[in-house]
């Protein structure tokens, strides 16, 4: 039947339909274009799908069915009607994503220059050295090492406005805003974000483990309406009074060398050649200042505090500083007036005042609470106006808080809450401004480039990445490519790319954009070479996969989308295979990718933009068996075990609809997008679990998590400790065990690990997680070399349907020098747990050269990401002396995944053939991924030894 709904569809000549964040083009704008053959202007499709949804259960007469008809009848035609209003995706409107971030020409020489200067800068250098090589590991698939740079550069941080940017940076990362009842001034403990401690000027890298500063203040409270203190007794230092300050009608009294101490202007005043000097009364009334604050500036001059006073008090004193250059005194007001701010009505209220009088840690502390309220504050127009406004960047240069670094994050941050917004734009604008450094030019400059190209201003967008250009930044000629070629020029578009492929060393995505631009055979080949230089990139099977669904191959086209979706999970290929699976109708399949779709993007509209996901899930689970909470924990347990960790995302999608306050759910399912790398989805689901928390307990347990995956273990063991002293859970030992056993992984803390995995088993949990837990546990006595124990827990582990303990008792047989054993336990796994690349990977450990080439082959085929395979690969053919093949084998899988261990050991391999230039190179990048990497750092040292001895030519 799927034959004559897709004939049907074919025949229909619609309307182009809008380019979105979907599978068809890079703009994720939502504006229709209007080029015939792509199907769904969205107007037709929406309003019958809304009808549908409104009225789902329709008579046979409403829909003008034949009486004989059945309902699955119904709901297959309607699901037709339903693609035919909105189309199909069509090759002529996918686009491949232009990357954002910084992408050097030469990676690893990139890597490496980062790292020489690293080692030869100044300490106080440090913290732009870290930012720099931030903004290098931003398009690094792991967000890890990202973070860990933005944490090195606040830890070197010198001056306050740094660290108050990278502590709001930090904070950022984590998305507190989205935790419910957590203000933007708490602290967490944690030096590195306190609040109090950014407002701390000086350089101090050992700070991390210091007590924060959050506390400030808390112990006197300051009544904004409360009159100023000083009618205090003065006792017998009115006797010393030898002058006055006539301001209007009052009489200030005061001690003429105290006054004349607070700054060199008065002490000109008091004691120069001024008639002045020889007055007991000096008329100050057009000063700016009250009486009462001219009481205060005389306190101040024998008490050197202002902590008395009135708020409104300070802020005189601070003008009358400014004025007369009362240092000392300015500093004080400064700081006082800054431990003032602790919210967003506080600091908009003080805002100006910092600006106006150049107090730099009051506008610090302002500007703080601001940063710490992304992405909401910059709602507010005073915000916005002064932080996109030349004007307002100007000011803030003038107090000495405008950077590249403060532009740098707002931009990043508007970029995320909206692309293409007048913000984005202003902040992009003003980061290019403050762009001194080459490489702070070129993703100014190159993000300028995307944000226009996706605001369709195509000639602006070229401009900006021409400038990107100059500035340097090579991988912007793809922009200006791609600017050409919306405006018409796609011949000028080509030629742009076939010369940078033929300047530079080709890469997988010079090919890739080159297809964009030509046609038939040359297309697929350019295609075909993308893949091979690098098969992680995605474009390249969408496109072979919807070429295929125009020829009304949709089997292949499922076979060609799979293979992207066997190692990378994307909402755009989840929605791909849906949208075929329903041409198939293949109903239970294709609602199993919305839904895991819908967990990694909520927000998502598919076709062409046009239906909210969560309207589509309803419309098909019309034609699937419905399910209950008990079915769906069956289902769980059967994904589970078959190791379908995107099966397992849907049903658990499910049963949240059914139970949305389920923060246990929604705990496992951000378990299931770290498995399937999803770090910042799995981050989302997490924040939920912990704000659907009925339980302070397993609310300590999920902020745990949060901290662990954003690089806090210590924090995260103590919100376990904490969690198990309020109750004894699973999860609580869980954490912290897991934990531990990464931080601490010597025998003693391992026996204390099995102490803890123990405990949690003895707690209340189901089957999934005490499975999780028992592999845990194995993998602990393997390395406390008690195989029997390990043995047991494995078993256990398979008996609740934990199928990959299979690896975990495999491992244990090849200790035990079992290898037939080892191997057969790794065919159960891949026939259980189908397409599985770590599987084959592991097994080629228990078999013979021939066996493990093939078994590694396959890995590499379901998997291109895995190293493994790569590095055998080369060794073998090291063992073979074929050392130019195995350098090239390296080179090649290291240009798309420059891995710590794929550097090393393409380093020790140039090592062995007397290139130590090259060794060094490798060394270096390596090290800039990790410069604690021991392996590394010895073959680096001996390497830099020989380079010393070898005789200069």
């Amino acid at each position: 039947m799927h034959h004559s709904i897709f004939s049907t569809m074919r025949s229909l000549n619609m309307m182009e339909g809008c380019k979105g964040t979907q599978v068809y083009a890079l703009n994720p704008s939502g504006t229709t274009t209007t080029t015939n053959g792509f199907g769904g202007g969205g107007g037709v499709g929406e309003k019958f799908l809304q009808n549908l949804l409104a009225n789902p259960v329709r008579s046979r007469s409403d829909r003008n069915f034949p009486a004989s008809q059945s309902k699955d009848e119904v709901n297959m035609g309607v699901l037709a009607e339903a693609l035919a209003s909105y189309g199909l995706p069509k090759t002529d409107l996918l686009e491949p994503q232009i990357e954002f971030c910084l992408k050097p020409m030469n990676f690893v020489e990139t890597l490496a220059d980062v790292y020489c200067r690293m080692e030869g800068c100044a300490q106080f250098g440090k913290s732009k050295m870290f930012l720099e090589q931030c903004a290098i590991f931003r398009g690094l698939p792991d967000p890890k090492l990202f973070r860990k740079c933005l944490l090195s550069a606040r830890l070197h941080a010198v001056d306050v406005h740094t660290k108050v940017v990278l502590s709001a940076w930090l904070r950022f990362e984590r998305r507190e805003d989205e935790l419910i009842g957590v203000s933007a001034m708490d602290c967490c403990g944690r030096s590195m974000e306190c609040p109090g401690s950014a407002l701390v000027t000086g350089y101090n890298p050992e700070s991390a483990t210091d007590p924060c500063m959050c506390h400030r203040g808390k112990d006197t409270e300051i009544n904004m309406d409360e009159e100023c203190s000083t009618s205090s007794s003065r006792g017998n230092e009115e006797e010393d009074f030898d002058m006055s300050f006539c301001i209007g009608d009052d009489e200030v009294r005061c001690r003429r060398f105290n006054i004349a101490s607070l700054s060199r202007p008065f002490e000109v005043l008091l004691y120069g050649s001024f008639m002045d000097s020889r007055r007991e009364k000096i008329k100050f009334s057009n000063n700016g200042i009250s009486a009462e604050g001219m009481k205060a500036a005389e306190m101040f001059s024998r008490t050197k505090s202002v902590d008395s006073f009135n708020p409104d008090i300070v802020l005189e004193l601070l003008s009358l500083a400014n004025k007369f250059c009362c240092d000392e005194m300015k500093s004080v007001c400064d700081a006082y007036l800054a431990s003032l701010v602790f919210d967003m009505d506080s600091a908009m209220l003080l805002f100006e005042y910092g600006l106006e009088e150049n107090a730099y840690l009051l506008v610090a502390a302002c500007l703080q609470v601001c940063l710490r309220e992304l992405p909401n504050s910059m709602h507010n127009p005073n915000v916005s106006r002064l932080f996109c406004s030349s004007e307002g960047k100007d000011r803030l240069s003038y107090v000495g808080h405008a950077s590249f670094l403060l532009y740098y994050f707002l931009s990043q941050a508007a970029m995320e809450d909206d692309l293409k917004s007048n913000t984005t734009v202003m902040l992009l604008e003003r980061m290019g401004e403050c762009a001194s450094e080459g490489w702070q030019k070129q993703l100014a400059f190159h993000q300028l480039g995307c944000v226009m190209l996706e605001r369709k201003e195509y000639k602006d967008a070229q401009k900006w990445f021409e400038a990107a250009v100059e500035a340097g930044h090579v991988y912007s000629l793809v922009g200006i490519a791609r600017s050409k070629y919306k405006r018409g020029h796609m011949y000028k578009a080509y030629k742009l790319m076939d010369s940078l492929i033929s300047d530079y060393t080709p890469s997988g995505w010079m090919y890739q954009e080159r297809s964009m631009y030509c046609q038939g055979k040359e297309k697929t080949m350019d295609l075909s070479t993308a893949s091979e230089l690098d098969p992680t990139l995605s474009y390249p099977y969408k496109y072979r996969a919807v070429s295929k669904v125009e020829e009304n191959r949709l089997g292949p086209a499922i076979s060609e989308i799979n293979k992207v979706l066997g190692f990378k999970i994307s909402p755009d290929c989840l929605e791909l295979r849906a949208w075929f699976l329903i041409v198939l109708e293949e109903y239970e399949g294709a609602l199993r990718d919305v839904r895991a779709l819908l967990t990694l993007d909520p927000h998502y509209m598919m076709f062409h933009g046009k239906l909210q996901g969560e309207h589509l899930v309803e419309l098909l689970s019309h034609n699937v068996q419905p399910c209950s909470q008990a079915d769906c924990w069956m289902q769980l347990y059967d994904r589970w075990s078959s190791v379908d960790d995107i099966g397992s995302l849907a049903v658990v999608h499910h049963m949240l609809a059914n139970d949305p306050g389920k923060s246990l759910l929604r705990f496992r399912q951000s378990l299931l997008l770290l498995r399937l790398n999803s770090h910042k989805a799995a981050m989302r689901s997490l924040r939920e679990a912990r704000n659907q928390a009925t339980s302070e307990h397993e609310r300590l347990v999920y902020e745990g998590w949060i901290l662990y995956d954003t690089g806090y273990r210590e924090e995260a063991i103590a919100k376990a400790e904490e969690s198990i002293s309020n109750q004894r859970s699973f999860e609580a030992f869980f954490l912290k065990a897991y934990v531990l056993s990464e931080t601490s992984p010597d025998s003693e803390s391992s026996l204390y690990v099995i102490q803890l995995l123990e405990e949690a088993l003895r707690c209340p949990s189901d089957g999934l997680r005490k499975g999780q837990a028992l592999s845990n546990l194995a993998s602990v006595y393997v390395d406390v070399d008690n195989l029997d124990n390990a043995i047991d827990c494995y078993t256990n582990a398979l008996n609740i349907k934990h199928t990959r303990a299979h690896q975990g008792l495999a491992r244990v047989y090849h200790l035990k020098d079992q290898r037939k054993l080892a191997y057969d336990e790794m065919t159960k796994l891949i026939e259980k747990a189908k397409s599985n690349a770590s599987a084959y990977e592991k097994r080629s450990e228990y078999c013979d050269r021939e066996m493990a080439k093939s078994d590694l082959s396959m890995a590499t085929k379901l998997d291109p990401l895995r190293t493994y395979p790569y590095r055998y690969k080369a060794a073998v053919l090291m063992d073979d002396h074929k050392e130019a093949e195995a350098i090239a084998e390296l080179t090649k899988v290291i240009s798309f995944k420059p891995d710590l261990q794929l550097l090393h050991l393409r380093a020790a391999f140039h090592d062995s053939m007397g290139d130590l230039t090259s060794a060094i190179r490798d060394c270096e990048a390596a090290l800039c991924l990790d410069s604690s990497h021991a392996d590394t750092l010895d073959l680096y040292q001996k390497v830099q030894q020989r380079a010393k001895e070898q005789p200069k030519t």
